[in-house]
């Protein structure tokens, strides 16, 4: 069956960075875009990054551009989210999905996601 298994996630001050890992298999990897969703406490799930097929196009929530940066590696199965200048407002429990469809705004949409992770926590410290 599909697996989607993220990691990377911890404690981490104010303007520092981490890198979020979501380890794939039981699909076929390079048929789906993938993308980062985060949930906080008492939120919906939000978009925050999506990566095409090839890894040649992106996508970013307002509160991601210029600070996030999504990246895959077809060959290890594997997207990442690369996470810099954290704020405290980017603490949440972050999940990687994977979706057949690039459409703009089927990917910013978490229930046309076809498969989830189970999340990894990022806790950003004032």
């Amino acid at each position: 069956q599909v697996q989607l298994v993220e990691s990377g996630g911890g404690l981490v001050q104010a303007g520092g960075s981490l890198r979020l890992s979501c380890a794939a298999s039981g699909l076929t990897f390079s048929n789906y875009a993938m993308t980062w969703f985060r949930q906080a406490p008492g939120k919906e799930r939000d978009f925050v990054a999506a990566i095409g097929h090839s890894g040649g196009s992106t996508y970013y929530a307002d509160s991601a551009k210029g600070r996030f940066t999504a990246s895959r590696d077809n060959a290890q199965n594997t997207v990442y989210l690369t996470m810099n200048s954290l704020k405290p407002e980017d603490t949440a429990v972050y999940y990687c999905a994977a979706v057949r469809s690039w459409a703009y705004f089927t990917v910013r949409q978490a229930p046309a996601m076809d498969f989830w992770g189970k999340g990894t926590l990022v806790t950003v410290s004032s």
